[in-house]
């Protein structure tokens, strides 16, 4: 948590502040996330919804130092004229993913393939909006590449809304793999709700997603029974 929040405040700060000493043509952008909206009382988020977040709990050094780091961003975009861009990144997923990083498409296919059950936190009713990485990829450089949005902030994310359990089943309709579910309490400061409102991104650049969720997971699982063939 400590290396979290030093990265997303101070390493931050630190970055826009070399930038403004050595290079005035620069263009920053700030990798955000989708959970400095924490539990959203807004659905689907805009970006001029302020979020739910809890400062003291156990995700905030990541939730608040994002946060940190807009501001940061803002602050150096008024005060010092540096051309800041901020990006809302939505649950993003595909090839290559880390199996051990601890989110839930990692975790469903792993336990999938190694016919092990499918742990839901909760009651698997919560949603996110899952985007392929290529989409994002996309989107990014379009947000690098326009001379149109300075000092903008922009969500950049798949609105196709599933629950944990729909994207759970469909992992086992994909792999053909009848995994039983295992559930477990729900961890502190969970977002209930995951869905971007891109009207802005679309209006502005024109981007849009372009790979369904059934098609990204298809070849996400591909990925990792390759992965685990090779193990």
């Amino acid at each position: 948590p400590v290396e979290t929040y030093l990265i997303n405040s101070l390493g931050t700060h630190n970055l826009v502040q070399y930038l403004v000493a050595t290079n005035s043509e620069a263009r920053f952008i700030f990798a955000s996330t989708s959970e400095i909206y924490g539990d959203p009382k807004e659905h689907p988020q805009k970006e001029t919804y302020w979020g739910n977040t809890n400062p003291n709990g156990m995700r905030a050094c990541y939730d608040e130092s994002k946060r940190f780091g807009e501001m940061v961003c803002g602050v150096h975009f008024r005060n010092f004229d540096l051309d800041t861009r901020i990006i809302r990144i939505f649950n993003t997923f595909g090839p290559r993913m880390n199996p051990e990083d601890g989110r839930v498409i990692p975790n469903f296919m792993t336990q999938v393939l190694g016919n092990q059950p499918l742990t839901i936190y909760g009651d698997g009713k919560q949603t996110r909006s899952l985007c392929y990485i290529t989409d994002l990829v996309a989107g990014i450089l379009a947000i690098g590449s326009s001379d149109e949005i300075k000092g903008e902030t922009l969500n950049l994310g798949n609105p196709a809304e599933m629950t944990v359990l729909e994207i759970a089943d469909l992992i086992k309709i994909l792999s053909g793999i009848s995994s039983p579910f295992v559930y477990k309490p729900l961890p502190m400061d969970d977002p209930v709700q995951r869905k971007p409102d891109i009207t802005k991104i679309t209006k502005v650049l024109g981007w849009e997603p372009k790979v369904t969720p059934k098609d990204g997971l298809s070849k996400t699982l591909a990925y990792f029974k390759d992965l685990a063939s090779r193990q």
